[in-house]
Order: C-alpha cells, then sequence, then structure tokens
C-alpha cells in the first residue's frame, strides 16, 4: 500500500478539528454517561420542582444501554484490531521499519490492555448505546490513520532511538501509562462487584487532582507524539486532551458539588495548577 502524505494530513487535520470541536461543545455540559447522567436528570428534575432521586442503574429517558465491560471492549477493539490487520498485511520483514515497531509496542500495546484487560475489570455503569456508537467509530478512524502512517509513512534514521526525542517521548508515554492504570486500580477499589455508587478516590495522584486517570491517558499520548513526531499522534493527542480534559473538570466540579469532605486543595487536571 503506497504512502498517501495528503490523506494523512488530511485525516490528521481532520481530527484535530474535531477535538476543537469537541472542546467547545463539552467544556460546559459533559457527555451524559456514568456519573453525568445520573447528574443531569437530577438537575432537570431539581428544576421542575421534582425531588431528587437517586438511582443505580441508567438515567431515565437516555436510551438503551450496554453493560460496561461489554461497551469497554466493543469500542476500544478497533482501535487494537485495524492497525494489527494493517500492520499484517504488509510484506515482510513486518517489524524492520522503527515506524512498526513503536506503532506495535506503544499504540497497539496501550490498546491490548485497554482491550483486553481493562475491559474485564471495569466496574463502570451501563454504557449508553450512543456513547459507544461514536466511541467504536472513533477507534476505527484513529486506529486506521495511526497505523496506516507508522506502517506506510513513517522514515526515521537509524539512530533515532537514542534521540532526545524518543527517549523524552517513551519516558513520557511510559509514566503516562503507569499511572493511568495505577489510577484505574485506585477507582476499581472503591467499588465491590455490583455496586455502582461514588465514593472520593485516594491515594497516588488523587491526592493532587480529581482526574488522575485522564492525567495519565493525556500524559502518554503526548508521549507518543513525542516519540514518533509525527503530525498524526499529536493530532490524536491534542483530541484526548480536548475530549477527556473537560471531562475531569466536571468530574472536579462533580466531587465537590457532592461530597462535603472533599478535599478543596485537589486541582481538576494538572496537579497545583488547574
Amino acid at each position: 500500500m503506497p504512502c498517501s502524505p495528503i490523506l494523512v494530513d488530511a485525516l490528521s487535520a481532520f481530527l484535530a478539528a474535531l477535538g476543537l470541536l469537541h472542546l467547545r461543545r463539552n467544556s460546559r455540559r459533559p457527555i451524559r454517561y456514568g456519573k453525568h447522567e445520573q447528574e443531569e436528570e437530577e438537575e432537570e428534575r431539581e428544576e421542575e420542582g421534582k425531588p431528587k432521586r437517586r438511582r443505580e442503574g441508567p438515567a431515565s429517558g437516555q436510551g438503551a444501554h450496554l453493560p460496561a465491560r461489554c461497551a469497554w471492549f466493543l469500542q476500544e477493539l478497533p482501535a487494537f484490531l485495524v492497525p494489527s490487520l494493517l500492520l499484517a498485511s504488509r510484506a515482510s520483514p513486518r517489524l524492520a521499519p522503527l515506524g512498526c515497531r513503536m506503532l506495535l509496542g506503544m499504540f497497539c500495546g496501550h490498546y491490548f490492555y485497554r482491550t483486553f484487560i481493562y475491559s474485564f475489570l471495569t466496574r463502570g455503569r451501563p454504557f449508553p448505546l450512543k456513547t459507544l456508537y461514536f466511541g467504536i467509530l472513533f477507534c476505527t478512524y484513529n486506529g486506521f490513520l495511526q497505523g496506516y502512517y507508522m506502517i506506510y509513512c513513517a522514515e526515521y534514521p537509524d539512530d533515532w532511538c537514542n534521540s532526545l526525542r524518543f527517549t523524552s517521548g517513551l519516558l513520557l508515554f511510559l509514566s503516562g501509562i503507569g499511572i493511568n492504570i495505577h489510577s484505574d486500580h485506585i477507582l476499581r477499589q472503591l467499588r465491590k462487584p455490583g455496586e455502582l455508587t461514588y465514593k472520593i478516590p485516594q491515594g497516588g495522584l488523587f491526592a493532587y487532582i480529581s482526574g488522575a486517570n485522564f492525567f495519565g491517558e493525556i500524559l502518554e499520548w503526548f508521549g507518543y507524539a513525542v516519540a514518533t513526531w509525527s503530525f498524526p499522534a499529536f493530532a490524536f493527542a491534542l483530541f484526548t486532551l480536548c475530549c477527556i480534559g473537560p471531562r475531569a473538570y466536571h468530574h472536579h466540579r462533580y466531587y465537590v458539588r457532592t461530597f462535603s469532605s472533599y478535599p478543596r486543595s485537589r486541582k481538576a487536571l494538572i496537579p497545583f495548577i488547574f
């Protein structure tokens, strides 16, 4: 498959634009799933003069839902499967170019964890089908973009692994994925199996920020962008920041509103700053 720089630039620019559009649209109101699905229903009831009520399941009037484990598996799978299939279809030796090895070890490694480990460990609330549908579309799109570029377009000098950009990017990536996995573990321990209530997370980076898991993932993808030094990777990192950055802010606001004992020194996303 030949490389098309025009296609790569167009797909990357569109991805970055989608991220900025998402930031504009969801800065004030969060995407309605998880704690925010229930929160918005309660706000609507309060505006209508009706008493608030707590639900253990999905909020009413939000359409069909899937169990969280099934939904996360289906959503994350394309981001692992699409680049893996592109890599498998490449002529041998498949892993000779450095770009292919970085794709397999970093991008596919992350989504292997998200698809085959995280999805079977999560204890989250049922997932709205509408949100799942858009998540699958995004993971398919991004999986193709990152895989296509790294396999067919990326070119690196022989000493790239010794460069400052690669080593610093890899360090950021590994730090981010470590923070993300550890934060996910802390969040899972807040709930017993089958429990859907929310509690204050403690430990790790949660001592400083409400969105420790989001901070880890943002750090991870900016590290990947620096290590690969590519337009598609930077577009993906920007999209990640614009997508889950606002969610970290809304999580923080939810915790502050819901728990009177919530630590006031905690920030939303960046320790000591924001």
